[in-house]
Order: structure tokens, then C-alpha cells, then sequence
């Protein structure tokens, strides 16, 4: 039953399942005015004149965090666009999106850019919506204007993004000159680290057999990368975020940055935790993406490295395009993996995918909630708002059945293009309903997502 955003409209929503910021217990939830206003003991909130939800064994999350969604609207709206996005988003149990700020047009790296954003994007939120901004070379002085306007930080390439109006910071004083004004404003840099030197270097051979696509992207080309970065950031102060880590190569120069007092966070995505190159079929380049896929053993090096806590968030990365891009063979295409597009779409499917995974491995739905709820809240400063079931927070609710196997059909997803690696396999996990703010996301209805900035005071 849905709620309005009143204070006057209540309701609880019960489960033996409920994952709390302090672990997983049997729990009530009372909902009022689109927050959390308590969280009691199973069965001792009376329902009276509120609405009752008991959900019974099947699980209550926090609303999941995704902080790395490219929408790709204005411009490209053939490839994705806020509607079918946010719908697909909704019904993955992902209640909040930080859009990326490339492969739009115009992308979002003046503040005219973000505003054709927000304009773009009004009305057609089924979640709430904030905005990264774009640091290239030639705008570092109209960073201090996106960030006055709420962007959540900047990001960056240190290698071509693949498409023309989103440079990368080709060269040192690029990069330097963009962390010391994002340090300057406390603002989070977050970094696409490929080195375009050693992926220069490396063996390039076309054609349908991926493991000359990986051969073409080492990880020797993302050590140098995150090397020269980490470099950097211990000079200029910048609070640095890598994106995307696919390489275990890295970790070793992560930790001992941690170590040594420099500001850095990463990331790892679904398709990283739970595909391998091994299992990649030849000329399927739904499975290309950039830094690539890569061996089973770097897949368990990167679950450990998770379990160890090494990781601030586990986000889809989600950059889909259209068939013809990709050039799918069951479209007619090539199936070339060098000129394929590079992009994983998966935003409905990041959180059964990594439970899948993770249960596999012995891990908790807690754990799960703190890789892809809490912990990407609290890297854009969220924390107290979303990302836990918690009084005060928004009431970004998700009921997950963990113990529900589906098969994954392409054409079923809210995404707008039927493309995606998992397409034809089983997954664990099914999202039953997902609540923003108290009320029941209808993705067949009309959307209420808000847009949302920068919280006042946080760095980032």
C-alpha cells in the first residue's frame, strides 16, 4: 500500500529478516512521513489505524546505494535514459543513483551541463537522483561552480573515455591541476585508472577470441595508472576514489598508500565478483568492458580483498548502448571485441548477482548491505540519510527473498536495451518490492524520485 509523504500516514513493514547497521535480527519498522521513525522488537508495533506489511521470512535491506550509473541523457538517449534507468534501478532494490557525467550530451562538466541534466531528468525519476561532475582538461575553473551546485565530486580519466567530449587528463599538469583545486574545495576525485602508454604498448589483435581483448587491457596498464595517481594525491591533498578496480595487481598499492596517510577509497563492480575471462564465450561482447573482465583467480583475490574490507562500495558501473554498439553476433554484428562498445549493463541485477556470488563464498546479507548499502552512501556522504535501516533515515526499503532462483531474460529487464552478460544464467535473489521514502515504487505508475546534491558541509 503506498504512502504519501505526510507525517500523518504511518505504516510498519515486519520481518524475521531485518538487516540493521548492527546485524540481522526480526524487527518492525515504522514508517512515517517518508522516514524511519523506529525500529522495534518483532510483533510490538500494533497496527492500529497504520498499514501492515509483514513480510515474514523474506528479507528487509536498506534500499541500495549505486553510486556509478551512466543514464547517458541528454544526447544518447538511445542507449539509456533516466525512465528506463531509474525503473530498472527500482526494480533491482537500487533507491538511489549518482549519474556519471559522461557520455551525455553535453556532459556534465560546466555548470550549463549539469543544469540540462537536472532539466532532463525532471519528472522521470522512479529513484532519488544526484549528479557526479566531470573534471577535464580546460574546466578546472568551473569545478568550484558544480561543486557550489551539489555535484557529489568530479571524475576523471587518466586514459581515453571513448567518447570526444570528455578528454582525458592527458598529461601530468592536467592531472595535477585538476586534484589541486578539487583538494582546494574538499571535493572527491574519483579516477578511471588505465595508463594509455602501457595500453599503448600492448598487443592489440581484433577479432572474436577474448583473450585477446584482455591481453589488450593488462593490469599492468591500471597498477601504473592508480601508481601515478596515488603519486599525486600524496602531493596536491586530494581525496582520491579509484573507479572500477578489475586488477588485484592494485591492492598492494592501495595498502600502502592507506598506510602512508593518503585520502583513497575504491571500488569494485558485480561483474568483476562474479564473471571470469575463463567463461567468457568467444565473440560475446555483451561481456566487454573496460578495465576488462579477468581471471578466476583475480576474481578470488578481489573477494578477498572485499571480505577484508579493502573496498568502499560495490556499484554496477552500469554503461549500457545499444545492440548495434555492442556488435552482438545474434544482431548481425561482428562480434569484434576490439571495436565492440565497452559497458556492462546490470543495474537490476548487481544485487542478486553478488548475492549469488557471496552466499557461495559464506558471506551474510549484512555484508551485502555494507558492500552495496551503507558503504556507498557514506563514500558521497550520505550516511544518515540512506543507506541503513535506522531512525531518521529516509525509508528506502527493500523485501528480498535471498532464497529465490530466477533466469536472467534479457528482453524482461526495465533497462532500455535488451543487452547484458547474464543474460540466460540463474541467479539467487529476487526483489519483491522496493519502498523510496515510504512508498511503494510502482514501475508501471508515475515516477516521485527527487534530485539530490552534495549534503552542505560534507567533503565530497
Amino acid at each position: 500500500m503506498p504512502l504519501s509523504d505526510t507525517p500523518s500516514n504511518a505504516a510498519v513493514i515486519r520481518s524475521r529478516r531485518v538487516v540493521l547497521p548492527d546485524g540481522e535480527r526480526p524487527a518492525d519498522v515504522l514508517v512515517q512521513g517518508g522516514r524511519i521513525a523506529e525500529v522495534a522488537a518483532h510483533g510490538s508495533l500494533l497496527a492500529g489505524d497504520r498499514h501492515l506489511t509483514d513480510l515474514g521470512d523474506t528479507a528487509l535491506l536498506p534500499g541500495l546505494v549505486d553510486t556509478h550509473v551512466h543514464v547517458n541523457e541528454p544526447g544518447r538517449t538511445e542507449w539509456e535514459g533516466f525512465a528506463t534507468a531509474t525503473r530498472a534501478a527500482a526494480a533491482g532494490g537500487v533507491t538511489t543513483i549518482v549519474d556519471m557525467p559522461l557520455n551525455s550530451v553535453p556532459p556534465t562538466t560546466t555548470p550549463a551541463g549539469l543544469e540540462a541534466k537536472r532539466k532532463t531528468a525532471e519528472g522521470q525519476a522512479w529513484v532519488d537522483l544526484g549528479f557526479w561532475g566531470g573534471a577535464v582538461p580546460g574546466n578546472t575553473g568551473d569545478l568550484a561552480a558544480l561543486h557550489e551546485a551539489g555535484v557529489f565530486g568530479f571524475k576523471s580519466f587518466l586514459a581515453p573515455s571513448g567518447v570526444d567530449e570528455f578528454p582525458h587528463l592527458a598529461t601530468q599538469e592536467d592531472l595535477e591541476s585538476a586534484l589541486a583545486e578539487q583538494a582546494r574545495l574538499g571535493a572527491l576525485a574519483i579516477i578511471h585508472a588505465e595508463d594509455p602508454a602501457v595500453l599503448d604498448a600492448a598487443p592489440q589483435q581484433p577479432g572474436v577470441h577474448y583473450r585477446d581483448f584482455l591481453a589488450s587491457r593488462p593490469d599492468d596498464a591500471e597498477a601504473a595508472a592508480v601508481a601515478r595517481l596515488l603519486d599525486t594525491a600524496r602531493r596536491t591533498g586530494a581525496r582520491v576514489h579509484v573507479l572500477h578496480v578489475s586488477s588485484a595487481a592494485v591492492l598492494p598499492l592501495l595498502r600502502q598508500a592507506r598506510e602512508d596517510g593518503v585520502q583513497v577509497t575504491t571500488e569494485t563492480c558485480p561483474h568483476y565478483l562474479t564473471l571470469t575471462a575463463e567463461e567468457v564465450p568467444d565473440g560475446d561482447t555483451a561481456f566487454k568492458c573496460c578495465p576488462p573482465i579477468r581471471s578466476e583467480s583475480n576474481r578470488d583475490a578481489l573477494w578477498a580483498a572485499l571480505a577484508a574490507g579493502e573496498f568502499a562500495a560495490v556499484v554496477s558501473d552500469h554503461s549500457p548502448s545499444t545492440p548495434d554498439l555492442k556488435l552482438l553476433r545474434r544482431y548481425g554484428g561482428s562480434g569484434d571485441f576490439a571495436a565492440a562498445w565497452g559497458g556492462i549493463a546490470s543495474l537490476q541485477l548487481g544485487l542478486p548477482a553478488v548475492w549469488t556470488e557471496a552466499r557461495r563464498r559464506g558471506h551474510t546479507l549484512a555484508d551485502v548491505v555494507r558492500w552495496m548499502s551503507s558503504g556507498p552512501a557514506a563514500l558521497v556522504g550520505l550516511t544518515g540519510t540512506k543507506g541503513a535501516i535506522a531512525a531518521g533515515n529516509d525509508a528506502d526499503l527493500v523485501a528480498f527473498d535471498p532464497d529465490a532462483d530466477f533466469a536472467v531474460h534479457a528482453e524482461q529487464l526495465h533497462h532500455r536495451n535488451p543487452v547484458t552478460p547474464y543474460a540466460g544464467r540463474t541467479l539467487s535473489g529476487a526483489v519483491r518490492t522496493t519502498w523510496l521514502r515510504g512508498r511503494v515504487v510502482d514501475t508501471a505508475g508515475e515516477p516521485f524520485g527527487r534530485q539530490i546534491n552534495r549534503p552542505r558541509g560534507e567533503s565530497s
